[in-house]
């Protein structure tokens, strides 16, 4: 394996976060339950982006760019932290967002991360659910060359091989707090979708020797296709860490029949999982990931396919601040 110390970030996270028992909401499982806060990184509200943008601009500042350029939904919490990040960096930021169909509409435009975009000083471009933020994107990256500016672009969620090492640091940590706190965790479960955060943290397990599962609660695809995604850039990872990319094979465990209708729309398990963990935990989830993500996890336990008593370690990958925009739901 390549010195993973040697690899270039910048330091962003307020870290190591905690790792901490959910005793009132375990009470409700079939299974001891443990937070990993990565809500609580520091970036303009946490979340889990931010350990993914140490090394994202690194990279930018090493290529010499002075603006960042990403995509996301209109309420990306990728966006909001990207945002943040060139804001403590001095660069420009353009966020090309697009809008998501079927959700609450009446916060969406206004409230929740494309407030805190905007307080951040990014530059956003709205686009509606049918037009193409990939070709738009490479239109604005020419764009902005023209005017002398030097572009990078980041992809959505922040997950290419790149940003999926501050999960790869992640795992690691993880693994110390464990060892730390004498913990035997069963499974880690996360919300899943770009791929980045799952794909790190699996790379970083195996780095490590690790044998924890991890299983990841598709939010927008099926349980087929999330895990070839994730599959895919794991591969890549593990290759980048001078790996074996084989190693990929049987570790990638995603269940895509909690995301509903399609992404960012509510679903009622949701609702009901986000209420829980406020009203149990002092918890904040979020309605995209994190709130269906736990709404996985506790049907999962109610229907016995989690293991009674074992130990089940919840990714909180942060983004309570689009609560706002789906206030109505709530």
């Amino acid at each position: 394996m390549r010195d993973f110390a040697e690899i270039e970030r910048v330091v962003i996270t307020h870290g190591p976060t905690a790792l901490e028992f959910a005793p009132r909401l375990s009470a409700t499982l079939n299974c001891n339950l443990y937070f990993k806060r990565d809500d609580c990184t520091g970036l303009a509200g946490g979340g889990n982006k931010t350990r993914k943008l140490e090394y994202l601009i690194a990279a930018a500042l090493k290529s010499g760019a002075d603006t960042l350029v990403t995509i996301g939904g209109l309420q990306s919490n990728h966006a909001r932290q990207s945002a943040a990040a060139a804001a403590k960096f001095g660069l420009g930021c353009e966020l090309v967002l697009e809008d998501v169909a079927n959700t609450p509409k009446a916060d969406f435009y206004s409230n929740g991360n494309i407030l805190l975009d905007q307080l951040l000083g990014a530059n956003i471009h709205r686009l509606g659910v049918d037009e193409d933020p990939q070709s738009y994107c490479e239109n604005l990256m020419d764009k902005l060359q023209v005017q002398g500016k030097k572009p990078y672009f980041i992809p959505v969620g922040g997950s290419n091989v790149i940003g999926s090492l501050g999960y790869v640091r992640c795992a690691m940590e993880i693994v110390q707090q464990i060892e730390q706190q004498q913990l035997s965790i069963d499974q880690i479960v996360i919300a899943t979708g770009s791929a980045g955060t799952q794909a790190g943290l699996l790379a970083g397990l195996i780095a490590c020797g690790s044998s924890i599962k991890v299983l990841g609660i598709s939010v927008s695809k099926t349980t087929e296709q999330q895990a070839e995604l994730v599959t895919q850039l794991l591969r890549s990872v593990l290759t980048y860490l001078h790996l074996d990319p084989g190693l990929a094979e049987g570790v990638v465990h995603t269940d895509g029949n909690y995301y509903g209708a399609s992404y960012g729309v509510a679903t009622e398990p949701m609702i009901e999982a986000v209420k829980r963990c406020a009203s149990l935990e002092g918890v904040l989830l979020d309605p995209v990931y994190t709130g269906k993500a736990m709404a996985g996890l506790i049907d999962l336990s109610d229907k016995g396919l989690i293991a009674e008593n074992s130990n089940q370690l919840f990714l909180h990958t942060g983004g309570s601040q689009g609560l706002f925009a789906y206030r109505e739901v709530f």
